[in-house]
Order: C-alpha cells, then sequence, then structure tokens
C-alpha cells in the first residue's frame, strides 16, 4: 500500500475525532520517524506490513479517545518537542499566550522566574529557549511529573532547576521577577471532565476546590512574599474565571492587572505587577 492510499484510509478511519487529517499525519511521521514534508513529498512511498499493523494498533487506540499525544508520547509547544505521559497534562497552543506575556514584561537584564505545578516543564522551558540568560526554577507536586520535566530539559539542554513539592513550599527564602502558574482550575463538577483528552488526564492536574479557585487563590494570596518589587504573577484560569481573578489580585495589593485572551477570544490569562517600595509609597501619599 503507498503512503498517499494509507493516509486517505486513516483520515476515513478518525473521521469521527476533532482533527482526522492531522491526527492521519501525526501517527503516520510517528511509524515512519518522518517529518510532514515527507508524507507530501514522497505520496507513492510504500507502506510495510509491520507498519500498517503498528497504525492499524494505534487507530483503535485513537478512535477510544485516548489523546494522540499519549500515543506519540511528544507534544510540541513553543517549537519544544516535549516527551508527555499520562502523568501531566497535554501542553495546549493557549498556554503559549502565558510564554508571549511573560516575554512582554521581563525586565531586559537576567531575570529569576518559577513556574509553579510545571507539569512536562513547557512554560519553564519556553521561557529559558528565549532567554538563556534567566534561572528559570520549575515546581511540581507529582514525582513522575517532576522526573518528566527533568528528562525534557536535559534532552533539550536547556537548564532548568526542576523541585519536587506543593507550590511554594520548596521555595523558602527566595525571591522572583515573575511567577507563573497553569494550576488547576476546573470544579469537580464539570461535564467538560468527561469529553476528550481531559479524560485521560490526571485529575489532580485539572480538579480543584471551592469551584476551580482553591488554587488560584491560594497563588494570588501567597505570591507577593515571593515577588521581588516589581515583580509579576502570570495565571492560566478557566474562560469564565477572569472577573473573579482580577479582583482577587486587586484585592491582594496589585496594580496593572488585567486579562489576556486566549487565540479562541477566550479571557484566559490574569496578571498583575507587585508594586516597588515607591509605588506603594505614592499610592499611600
Amino acid at each position: 500500500m503507498t503512503l498517499a492510499e494509507l493516509r486517505q484510509r486513516l483520515r476515513e478511519q478518525l473521521a469521527g475525532g476533532e482533527s482526522p487529517a492531522l491526527d492521519a499525519d501525526v501517527l503516520l511521521c510517528h511509524v515512519l520517524g518522518k517529518p510532514r514534508s515527507f508524507l507530501l513529498a514522497w505520496p507513492e512511498h510504500e507502506i510495510t506490513p509491520a507498519e500498517q499493523a503498528e497504525l492499524a494498533a494505534l487507530v483503535v487506540r485513537r478512535q477510544r479517545g485516548e489523546p494522540v499525544a499519549h500515543l506519540t508520547g511528544r507534544r510540541e509547544f513553543w517549537s519544544l518537542e516535549l516527551e508527555v505521559s499520562p502523568d501531566t497534562l497535554i501542553p495546549r497552543p493557549d498556554t503559549e499566550l502565558m510564554v508571549e506575556a511573560a516575554l512582554a514584561r521581563l525586565p531586559a537584564g537576567p531575570a529569576t522566574l518559577v513556574d509553579l505545578g510545571t507539569g512536562t516543564g513547557a512554560i519553564a522551558l519556553a521561557l529559558k529557549s528565549e532567554r538563556p540568560q534567566d534561572v528559570v526554577l520549575a515546581v511540581e507536586f507529582n514525582p513522575a511529573a517532576a522526573a518528566l520535566a527533568r528528562r525534557n530539559s536535559e534532552r533539550l539542554g536547556l537548564a532548568i532547576e526542576v523541585r519536587l513539592g506543593a507550590w511554594f513550599a520548596p521555595l523558602a527564602g527566595l525571591r522572583f521577577h515573575m511567577i507563573l502558574s497553569n494550576p488547576p482550575y476546573i470544579d469537580a463538577a464539570d461535564p467538560h471532565l468527561q469529553w476528550g483528552d481531559v479524560r485521560f488526564e490526571p485529575a489532580s492536574a485539572l480538579v480543584a476546590e471551592e469551584e476551580g479557585l482553591a488554587d488560584l487563590r491560594h497563588l494570588v494570596e501567597q505570591s507577593p512574599v515571593y515577588l521581588e518589587e516589581g515583580g509579576w504573577l502570570l495565571l492560566e484560569h478557566g474562560w469564565r474565571q477572569g472577573e473573579t481573578i482580577r479582583a482577587l489580585l486587586r484585592r491582594r495589593g496589585f496594580e496593572r492587572v488585567e486579562t489576556l485572551r486566549d487565540y479562541g477570544g477566550q479571557e484566559r490569562v490574569s496578571l498583575g505587577r507587585w508594586p516597588g517600595r515607591q509605588d506603594a509609597e505614592n499610592q499611600d501619599q
């Protein structure tokens, strides 16, 4: 069977999914060990029986709903190929908004920053790739996920320090120019937890108490202890939570509070700047 014939067959078999053409190409590239350009350049390439059998097994798993990233063990984020596993969230394109926002607000010179609940290490590694002079820490509660983030760091040659622990626990005495987090923010009763890829992702990385706000509240409340004067806090959250997070940030004393919209136009990242000493004095006058 030629590559073109198998490519078409895979698209038909995966037609019930959200992106059958893309899924088919990703699985083909994974099995063949070739870039996507190969699929276009060599449509007459003959697929071996062993490759067909491997693809057939992957298609069955995909038809059952298993994420493509879990089938291949890889996901691209910020042009970095990350190892992924069922121990972590699969990095989403919308989370790249966090990286863009961070790059626009970090100081020109070397900075220290930390990604809380790092998972695969996606945010921390993306920032390290753009700002190699910065000291980048990452914190992760799940030991398997922390080990995965370290593997990604080593394989990509991007030196970040991954510390094991819950939120700020491993950071006593440290201060940062920026704190970033994509924490759990979904209510346990949300029906979306039964849909799509999230069915195969760890609930601990998705669900938070207090209608999904518990961890976000904790991060807003505790971040000033660990921020340098003029430092930034950036938080990813659910599309209906922006107004609440802005209110929490202002109440805690953050300035320049705003919410950024994702590529689908939904409120997705809220942020604020912790005032410097001079800023605080001006506010008191």
